[in-house]
């Protein structure tokens, strides 16, 4: 089932599974399905899998576009909430947000665009995610917003998978990252004109 979230260029993939006694199958990625929904195939350049402990907090991550960084996203092991933030200047739902539970059981997975922001909660311990990447880790290109600026106001749980209570952990350069307002004044967020120009190239 794939279901279009509010934020133009990012939407939710819940796979069929098929279980007996000995486990579960199921395809999390398949590129015929993507194809269709996205318009253009995944150019994959790298993937990622991190481990996180409950109440690890990661984000809101994006890159300059072109060619910004299209990401994939699913959580084998463990919970998190997975948040889309829209950061593309002149786009109607500019600093809008949408989220999603990725865990083990449901086994959705959410993709995001260029342009789009991205960030995570880890709702229990080990929660594990992947995620393919439309491209490689470029430090000099990739940027944050802060997860907790009361502009964008994202809704974050304060109660684990298991009803324990999350203390948000940050990494420095997570808690050190600008306010939405000040990243939209020093030039820093990406034109909805500029990231529409260069996803509509990916299919011709």
């Amino acid at each position: 089932m794939i279901e279009e979230l509010g934020i133009a260029g990012s939407f939710v993939y819940t796979p069929r599974q098929f279980g007996d006694d000995r486990g579960t199958f199921l395809e999390w990625f398949k590129a015929e399905v993507f194809d269709e929904i996205v318009g253009h195939p995944l150019n994959l350049r790298q993937a990622n899998l991190s481990v996180s402990s409950a109440g690890v907090l990661r984000g809101i991550h994006f890159a300059d576009t072109p060619p910004g960084q299209a990401k994939y996203v699913a959580c084998p092991r463990g919970a998190i909430l997975d948040v889309v933030v829209d950061l593309r200047v002149g786009s109607p739902s500019f600093g809008h947000w949408e989220s999603v539970v990725l865990d083990d059981v449901d086994r959705r997975c959410l993709y995001l665009s260029e342009g789009l922001g991205h960030a995570f909660l880890s709702l229990e311990d080990n929660s594990t995610v992947v995620y393919l990447c439309s491209s490689e880790y470029s430090p000099g290109r990739e940027h944050g917003i802060s997860p907790l600026d009361e502009q964008i106001g994202i809704s974050w749980p304060t109660t684990g998978r298991s009803g324990q209570t999350l203390s948000y952990q940050l990494s420095s350069k997570d808690a050190d990252a600008p306010s939405l307002k000040s990243a939209l004044q020093s030039g820093l967020l990406p034109d909805l004109e500029g990231v529409s120009r260069y996803v509509q190239s990916l299919s011709e």
